[in-house]
Parts: structure tokens; sequence; C-alpha cells
């Protein structure tokens, strides 16, 4: 069996219709890249992920190739889904049964959404709940507050829904230890994600016995060893880097007896290749998925949300079957329009700051992001107004402003 060809299909699927009106919030959250492997027995593999589309010089050295050439390999992970999903089918074997031994049957997932305010997240945070699942990601920000961001979901979480904040690996130990220390008293707080600046090893240490939370690092920057090694954190992401890495790096985690989370973002094609992956790493904490963020998606099934986990497909390949037709219209669409937009952030003394999109508060203000209480963005979308114009008009002269 050898690779004859290979498209890249840009697409843009509508985004879920909850979130349609803030298309400055969710900007590129759309683009995303399909992967069609075809090959000279006739069969055909999909892959998807949430990416610009890559040259196709990037994929002429597979050309003639074996798809079994990049077992493991660290391609773009929406190439790899579709390499897996040809290598699958050709055997008449599922995905998972490619990279190991098969350790789970279902995988518990987290729901997902961009930075909100207190109120849209609680409302994010009770979609979530409905819809089955147990556990929800968010970034953090520089303008909301994560303890009222917290204390919102405190107030409508049902009981074992836990919160997975990602802290965006920007602060010092002393911008986060009073954080943490609050937030350690939440029964909603499940796991802080990149809590300190990646480099601080000696920080991440010193945290770690500091707090009862789980602390999970995304990009190790020694590699993933020498941080397992110092003790660095409870669990490391997988699945962005690469699968071979994933799959190397998931295996040394376990033999420390350290977890996981498999983070593959796009649509149900890669959902479907995180829960091959999840179900042969064996210390697995959850997986996070882009899926619930879509309106539509190029395949004619979703893998379901039930009690907090999904199934891992038992079909062959990554067991998901691509609806050409659904294809051929996310194809069709065009990338989402950003509106003109300005960013109001309001601060708790009452003044507010214009700036010409979302802030960046730690610059304007000089507080690491967190540290400020009371804050809260309102995003300004062009509403015709005069008034509208004229700021627009006086940020782009001058750049942002306080009154």
């Amino acid at each position: 069996m050898k690779i004859v060809d290979i498209e890249i299909l840009p697409i843009y699927p509508r985004i879920a219709a909850r979130n349609a009106d803030q298309k400055a919030r969710f900007r590129d959250l759309n683009h995303r890249t399909i992967f069609k492997v075809k090959t000279d027995n006739g069969i055909v593999g999909y892959g998807d992920a949430r990416c610009e589309a890559p040259p196709r010089s990037s994929v002429e050295p597979l050309m003639g190739r074996s798809p079994f050439d990049y077992l493991n390999a660290n391609l773009n992970t929406g190439l790899m889904g579709a390499l897996y999903d040809v290598m699958g089918k050709h055997l008449e074997v599922p995905a998972y049964k490619l990279m190991g031994q098969k350790v789970r049957d279902r995988v518990p997932v987290a729901a997902w959404t961009r930075p909100a305010s207190p109120e849209d997240l609680a409302k994010e945070v009770q979609r979530a709940a409905a819809q089955g699942y147990k556990i929800f990601k968010m970034h953090t920000c520089e303008y909301y507050d994560v303890l009222e961001q917290n204390r919102a979901v405190e107030q409508v979480a049902p009981d074992g829904f836990w919160m997975h904040y990602d802290f965006n690996h920007n602060r010092p130990l002393t911008a986060v230890l009073r954080l943490v220390h609050e937030l350690e008293k939440s029964h909603v707080v499940g796991m802080l994600e990149d809590p300190l600046k990646l480099n601080d090893i000696d920080g991440w240490r010193r945290l770690r016995e500091k707090t009862r939370l789980p602390i999970l690092m995304h990009v190790p920057q020694l590699g993933g060893g020498q941080e397992i090694i110092q003790g660095c954190a409870d669990a490391y992401m997988v699945g962005e880097a690469g699968i071979g890495v994933s799959m190397a790096r998931g295996f040394a985690c376990a033999e420390a007896n350290v977890s996981t989370v498999v983070q593959l973002t796009g649509g149900t094609l890669t959902k479907a290749l995180a829960m091959h992956l999840a179900a042969v790493l064996p210390n697995v904490s959850h997986s996070t998925n882009l899926d619930d963020q879509y309106e539509e998606d190029v395949t004619k099934t979703r893998l379901p949300v039930i009690e907090g986990c999904s199934p891992v497909p038992e079909a062959p390949g990554l067991g998901v079957e691509v609806d050409e037709a659904a294809l051929a219209r996310a194809a069709a669409n065009a990338p989402t329009a950003v509106p003109r937009h300005l960013g109001v952030l309001h601060l708790a003394g009452g003044h507010k700051v214009y700036t010409a999109s979302f802030p960046n508060v730690s610059r304007l203000l000089g507080f690491a992001e967190g540290n400020i209480r009371g804050l809260k963005l309102e995003v300004w979308d062009d509403d015709g107004s005069q008034k509208f114009a004229q700021i627009y008009g006086r940020v782009e002269k001058e750049g942002p402003f306080v009154e």
C-alpha cells in the first residue's frame, strides 16, 4: 500500500450558535484543515487539525511511501490522524491497536470556552453539565477577575464538576501564590495548568510542595524528562507536540506515576484521534477537545459525552465516517469576518480603559495577570454611533487611554 495523493482542504465550519454573536472573542476558532490521504489500493483516510492549511510542499515527501513508514511520527496531527485512519482501515483494526495496549474503553473529556466574563462562564458551565461533561477547561486572562469567575462557577456547578484553569505560564511565583491559596479552598477547582513561567523549574517544584491542587505543565522546556525527575508537576500535556513525542512522554509519566492530559483541538476527527491516544496511555486524567464549539462538522456522527466521558471508537481507523457533502459545505464557507470593535476595560475604581481590541492589562497597568480585583471587559462592536466612531478614532490616533 502506497500513498498516491494527499489533499489539504481548509474548512470553516460554523461555530456554535450560542457564540455566533461574539465574533471577536472566537476569531479564528473555525480555521481548520482536513487532510485526505489516498492510497493505491483505494483506501481513503481523513484527519483534522485546528490550523491554517500548510503548503502542498509539506506533504510531497510522503508520496509513493507506505503510511506505515510514519507510524508514531511527529507530523502535523491532522495528517497523522489521516495516516492512522488509512492504516487502521487497511488492517481492519481501530487506530489504538497501532499505538499500544488498550487500557480503557472510555476517556474523561473536558468542555472548553475562550476567556469569559463570570456571567458567561456560569452559562457555559451549565451548558456543559447539561451536555454530560464533568470537567471544564478555560484560560484565565488579564481582563477578567479569576476569583470572580470561580465564584460564578461555584454558584452553578453540580456536585462532582470541576474546573481546569490554564494560567498561561506568564507569572512569577510571587504573583501566583495568593491566587493559588484562594483557589485551593474552592470545591470546583480541580487542576491548574501552567501557573508559572515554564523555565522557572525551582518555582514549579516549590509551588507543587505548597499546594494540594494538581499542577499541569503544558510544554516542558527541557523536553519533559528532566521536569519529571525534578518533580515539577503532577501532570504533563501530550497531544499537540506530535504523536511520537506524546506516546514517549505519556509512557514516561506513567512510569513516574504522574498523569497526562491529552489535548488535541479540532472537530470530531481530532477528538477521535485523541480518544485512541488516550486509550493506550496509562495515567490519563482527561482529554481536552473543541468539538463542542462547532455548530456543524464533517462527520456523520459525533462522539457522545455520557457521565463525563466519551467512548474510544472501535471501527477501523479513527472509527468515524466523514460526510463528503458536509465537508464540501464547510470548505465552501467563508472565514468569519470580525467586525471593527473596541475593548472597554472597567476597573474597580470606576475608571475605564479604551483599547483597539482585547487589552494587554499587565502592560497598561503594570500588575501581573490575576492580581487586579474587580476588573471586567466589555467588547464594543461598531454600532454605527457617533460615540463609537469618536472613541475609535481617538484610540487609533493616541493608542489606549484611560478616562
